[in-house]
């Protein structure tokens, strides 16, 4: 098992391009999907790109990640502030793993301003737009390599 990463979005992501584009920009999900695999061919990483608004089933998520990929990339949104079992899973994880938020999390609301999971992660992206996708790819391709 190399290269083998998982992208896992939170709630609402699947609305992408429909919700509020002044925070997250005009791409669709697909669209942002598609980008993805795209960089992560390009790169020689495998990529599993998956969304779900069910605290439970990003839990299970993670942890079938454990035995079948070697990072996890992770945009937990709203449940970036709420969940102490997405946090537990992920700090189980023992291996790279990158928060990703698409819009800047500490410029918004006071709420929003607190991450349950920055500090178990590798390293975080926070308010680049949809380009925080690539870029966390390319961070995760390093990690694996050893580069950083």
């Amino acid at each position: 098992m190399s290269n083998k990463i998982i992208i896992i979005n939170g709630p609402n992501l699947n609305l992408l391009g429909e919700r509020e584009q002044s925070q997250y920009g005009s791409i669709t999900f697909n669209e942002l999907k598609a980008s993805c695999i795209k960089k992560s061919k390009e790169l020689g990483i495998t990529i599993e790109f998956c969304q779900s608004n069910v605290e439970g089933e990003i839990v299970n998520l993670i942890q079938d990640s454990i035995k079948k990929f070697d990072g996890i990339i992770i945009n937990a949104a709203a449940f970036t502030h709420t969940s102490v079992a997405i946090r537990d899973a992920l700090s189980i994880f023992k291996k790279p793993s990158i928060e990703l938020h698409i819009s800047n999390i500490y410029k918004r609301e006071e709420f929003r301003q607190k991450s349950l999971i920055s500090d178990i992660v590798t390293g975080g992206i926070f308010g680049l737009g949809s380009d925080g996708y690539i870029l966390a790819i390319i961070a995760m391709q390093k990690l694996l390599k050893n580069e950083n």
